[in-house]
């Protein structure tokens, strides 16, 4: 039998009658090596009668390379190059030396001999009608990574759109109760105008009162939360937003016995956009994170390290060792290169970015508590003032000075679980409290003057959000006190979102909602409420980016929700 590679070059490609098995001439001993080329060349007459000795060859030749070129990866007979089947006159078969072909191309090929045996047309060895065997399989496979891929890409885009769906019937929701909320104003505005009109005897001073009403209700939509997009997240802690790139950072633990804590990066409009970032070994867990302007982000940890981590190469790109383990860290708005950190002895360290061998500056808090946040501000006079939080209470820090001072009138409040600072200019706090286990009625006593809200019910512990207004550059004045559910062992954080019209509000993770509950300030009017968790929530972050977008990120253990604010 000839060469494999000069009988392939002259098989065509057939339909299932079978001219294609007679490409492959063999000598009358009938054995596959004897023979060579140039004499089959030289039989094509004797082969098939009408084949023409010019041009055939280089046809069917030209027929296989068509084949061939359709599409390498088909399963085909190797003697006439057409896909064999499952069952049929043409299915898959193979005979004893091993090789597969088409049944129809074995018989074929017996026939063309005209003897009782025929040799496998790849190895020689002979082989008869008997020896042909059916191969049983319930299907013949086609690989095709194109259209594997393509299944992929469509049940991705499908679960991407079923997300999308979710969101906008949720904003859609949204939107119908703030309709609805609006309209209660609006149909209360309108009786009591209608009341006053009706009561009053001189026309101004109504026309007075309606216009005064009429002002507040026109205010009385400050801002609205669009749910955005949410992220089942597994173990998280704090987080931190970096808006302008549409991005959130969150901490956590991997899966498993003893993990090592990561930090997860997720894109705020990819539902698939979630990376997990390996630490450096001893960070253990993280405490508080600060997005940075230029694409860093600073995180205080408790294996004593405060890390700076580049958001383009993924990696921590500077790492300071801590006198203690950190628990807050912060901005400086005045310059990029200064970063705080708080620790868990009550101390708050300054550095440079610039200096990585020591803090420029460390100094000692008021007590040996944790400093559980850090606000870094710029008052009405220009000047830097960095506000910090622990147990005892917020306190203001003076770069000339090295301890802090207690705010004016906030002693023996409770125990301070939280600090929000209106950002940049620092002008509005709210401090959150609970109530210390030996006073119980510390903070019933300190309220008793005060307008409150109504009590929560459901889970958590009464306590309250303190409102203080700035007095001067250095002081300021406690105002309005509003009661709330707060954790009896946790140190949630809260926010305050900047309004129209120099107007604030407040958010919180109330504890009896296990979701944010905003009220406006100064006077600590609920709000609204938004959607709530299955756990408590955690962290709440307001970020605004260079162009404008304003958004709310909500963490609890198991999901993030990432809320535009309008």
């Amino acid at each position: 039998m000839p060469s494999r590679s000069g009988s392939r070059g002259r098989r065509p490609r057939p339909a299932p009658e079978v001219a294609a098995p007679t490409a492959v001439q063999v000598s009358s001993s009938g054995s596959s090596e004897e023979g060579s080329d140039e004499e089959e060349e030289g039989s094509e007459g004797s082969g098939d009668g009408a084949r023409s000795p010019g041009g055939s060859a280089s046809k069917y030749k030209a027929a296989e390379s068509e084949a061939e070129a359709e599409d390498p990866c088909l399963p085909s007979c190797p003697i006439c190059m057409v896909v064999w089947t499952a069952d049929g006159a043409h299915r898959v078969s193979c005979i004893p030396c091993g090789h597969v072909y088409g049944r129809h191309c074995l018989e074929m090929w017996l026939l063309q001999y005209g003897k009782k045996k025929a040799p496998c047309p790849q190895c020689g060895k002979r082989y008869t009608q008997n020896n042909i065997i059916n191969l049983y399989v319930p299907e013949i496979v086609v690989p095709n990574n194109d259209l594997e891929n393509q299944v992929l890409s469509l049940r991705e885009r499908n679960e991407y759109l079923e997300k999308q769906q979710a969101k906008l019937l949720e904003e859609i929701k949204e939107h119908k109760r703030q309709i609805m909320l609006q309209q209660n104003v609006i149909y209360e505005s309108n009786k009591k105008r209608q009341r006053v009109a009706e009561q009053s005897s001189d026309g101004i001073l109504g026309a007075e009162l309606i216009a005064s009403h009429t002002k507040d209700i026109d205010h009385s939509n400050l801002s609205s939360f669009a749910l955005q997009n949410e992220f089942l997240v597994d173990g998280a802690r704090v987080m931190g937003i970096d808006a302008s790139s549409q991005i959130i950072f969150t901490s956590g633990r991997a899966h498993g016995v003893s993990a090592e804590h990561i930090l997860t990066k997720v894109s705020m409009f990819h539902g698939h956009g979630m990376e997990k970032i390996h630490l450096p070994p001893g960070t253990k867990a993280i405490r508080d994170i600060c997005v940075l302007p230029g694409g860093h982000v600073v995180f205080a940890s408790l294996g004593r390290k405060l890390s700076i981590f580049s958001v383009a190469t993924n990696n921590v790109v500077l790492q300071y060792d801590l006198p203690a383990p950190g628990w807050s860290c912060s901005g400086d708005y005045t310059t990029s290169s200064h970063i705080y950190a708080g620790l868990q002895n009550g101390m708050l360290l300054v550095f440079d970015i610039r200096q990585t061998s020591a803090p420029l500056h460390s100094s000692m808090g008021l007590s040996t508590h944790p400093v559980h946040t850090i606000h870094c501000a710029v008052d009405g006079s220009g000047s830097r003032k960095v506000f910090s939080a622990s147990s005892i209470g917020p306190c203001v820090w003076d770069a000339s000075e090295n301890r802090p001072s207690l705010v004016s009138g906030m002693e023996n409040q409770g125990v301070c679980i939280s600090l929000a600072c209106s950002s940049p200019s620092s002008d509005v706090l709210v401090a959150s409290y609970r109530p210390r286990v030996e006073l119980p009625d510390a903070i019933a006593t300190s309220q008793a003057s005060t307008p409150q809200s109504p009590a929560p019910t459901g889970s958590g512990k009464l306590g309250c959000h303190t409102l203080l207004r700035r007095t001067t550059a250095t002081s300021f004045a406690r105002d309005h006190i509003c009661s709330g559910s707060v954790s009896e062992l946790r140190m949630s954080k809260s926010a305050i979102i900047p309004c129209r019209d120099n107007q604030h509000l407040f958010a919180y993770g109330d504890e009896s909602l296990y979701g944010v509950r905003t009220w406006r300030l100064p006077s600590f009017q609920r709000y609204t409420d938004l959607k709530p968790h299955r756990q408590p929530v955690l962290d709440l972050r307001y970020a605004e980016s260079s162009t404008g977008e304003r958004y709310l990120g909500c963490l609890s253990a198991e999901k993030l929700q990432v809320f535009t604010i309008r």
